[in-house]
């Protein structure tokens, strides 16, 4: 069974999160400089995805029955990591957003993998703090979520800056 469902979330602090429904979701210490290049944090119980804007971003989330292909060619910066979901709700929300209000979806209990694929980067860039203001400019993030053993996060294509 697949489900998809799209979010538009305030990206604060140029992150958005994933996390466990049930358990804390700290984040705090997991922003070290790596985390930042690579546009991931990684904490035991959630996953703070880096963006390229502080506004709105456009969100979606895909709960998979099975690992998808691998599409990462039409994206700008693709990641993946594990995510243990203790009681099977995740959470996506953006960094400054009430916990109890945000988006929950089912997924199996325990062991599960997380690929954020995102995309658009150099356009929202570039318009900055007017980026959501535009579908061709808003940063796109697709979360793909499905059950998998516990592995390492890796970087599968990176997206740096132009400066």
């Amino acid at each position: 069974m697949t489900t998809s469902t799209e979010l538009t979330l305030f990206a604060d602090y140029f992150q958005i999160h994933v996390a466990d429904a049930d358990a804390d979701g700290d984040l705090s210490d997991a922003w070290t400089d790596q985390a930042v290049a690579d546009h991931l944090a990684i904490a035991p119980d959630a996953l703070g995805i880096g963006t390229s804007v502080n506004v709105d971003v456009s969100v979606t989330v895909d709960v998979l029955a099975q690992e998808p292909s691998d599409d990462s060619s039409e994206f700008d910066h693709v990641v993946e990591a594990g995510l243990t979901v203790s009681a099977g709700r995740l959470m996506v929300l953006g960094c400054t957003d009430y916990g109890p209000d945000a988006a929950t979806f089912e997924v199996p209990p325990g062991c599960n993998r997380v690929r954020v694929s995102r995309r658009n980067l150099a356009r929202a860039t570039q318009a900055d703090v007017d980026s959501h203001q535009s579908p061709e400019t808003t940063e796109k993030v697709r979360i793909q979520v499905w059950s998998a053993p516990a592995s390492q996060a890796r970087i599968i294509k990176r997206w740096t800056r132009d400066l």
